[in-house]
C-alpha cells in the first residue's frame, strides 16, 4: 500500500507576483525550492491563508535569492499581492518508509528569506 505524505513545504511565503497573462504554474525563488526539496516542474499544493483558496499546479524555478513567489495564469486569480501561502508538496511511499519519513519544512519571513529549515517528525507534532 503506497500512502501519500508531505515531502516538502514552504511555509507562510509572501506572493509577490500574480501573473494572470502566463501560461500557468507557480514560480518559486530557486533557492526555496532546493531547501525544500521541491523540484522544478514538481506538482505542489498551494494553500492561500488569506481566502482560504488551494489550488494545485506546477512549480518554475524563479531567481536564486530574488524571493519571488509568482501565481501565475489561472491561479492568480485566487491570489493577491501580499497573501501568505503555504506551498506543499507530497511524495508516494510505502508504509514502512512513511513511518520514518522526514519531510522539509522551510520557514521564511515576509521578503521569502529562509529563517529557519526543519526536518521534523510527522507523528505526534503540528505544523
Amino acid at each position: 500500500m503506497f500512502l501519500t505524505m508531505m515531502k516538502g513545504k514552504i511555509h507562510r511565503a509572501t506572493v509577490t507576483e500574480a501573473n494572470l497573462n502566463y501560461v500557468g504554474s507557480i514560480t518559486i525563488d530557486e533557492e526555496l525550492l532546493d531547501a525544500s526539496g521541491i523540484l522544478p516542474n514538481e506538482k505542489v499544493q498551494v494553500v492561500n491563508i488569506n481566502n482560504g483558496a488551494r489550488l494545485e499546479t506546477y512549480t518554475i524555478p524563479g531567481p536564486r535569492g530574488s524571493g519571488i513567489i509568482s501565481l501565475n495564469g489561472a491561479a492568480a486569480r485566487l491570489c493577491q499581492i501580499g497573501d501568505k501561502v503555504i506551498i506543499i508538496a507530497y511524495a508516494l511511499m510505502e508504509e514502512k518508509e512513511a513511518k520514518q519519513w522526514q519531510p522539509k519544512v522551510v520557514f521564511v519571513d515576509e521578503n521569502n528569506k529562509i529563517v529557519k529549515i526543519e526536518e521534523k517528525e510527522i507523528h505526534g507534532q503540528t505544523e
